[in-house]
């Protein structure tokens, strides 16, 4: 009888530590925030205006601060090179070579974190 009761008693164990039925999971769905981007631009001589439009908030009083969704600013790189930070909606490059360039416009929050949102312009100074 006691050989029933010690199997009964690691059968009832078992049942316990592996848990009975299946493991319900609930799952929210955070909804992310993705802002929009538009580049235009002027070129003349050896200048480029960049006119940025975006429905982000261009927060100059939170930059380099808490990541605040739909807040945040401008990464520009030309042709490659170092980021530059812009917290307006127009940017001018200017003293630029001869030749073909290019500017990828990427939107970050206020701590440097990407949207994974940008656009590449490409144009020529002649």
């Amino acid at each position: 009888m006691n050989k029933f009761k010690g199997f009964y008693l690691l059968a009832a164990l078992t049942i316990v530590i592996s848990g009975c039925g299946k493991a319900q999971s609930t799952t929210t769905s955070k909804t992310t925030y993705t802002p929009t981007l538009e580049v235009a631009y002027v070129v003349k001589d050896d200048t480029v205006t960049l006119d940025l439009t975006t429905d982000l908030k261009i927060s100059k009083e939170h930059y380099d601060q808490q990541r605040v969704e739909g807040e945040g600013h401008f990464h520009i790189s030309l042709d490659k090179g170092e980021k530059i930070v812009v917290t307006t909606k127009q940017k001018v490059l200017d003293h630029l070579s001869k030749g073909s360039h290019e500017v990828k416009i990427s939107l970050h929050n206020n701590d440097h974190t990407p949207y994974d949102v940008s656009k590449t312009v490409t144009f020529d100074v002649k």
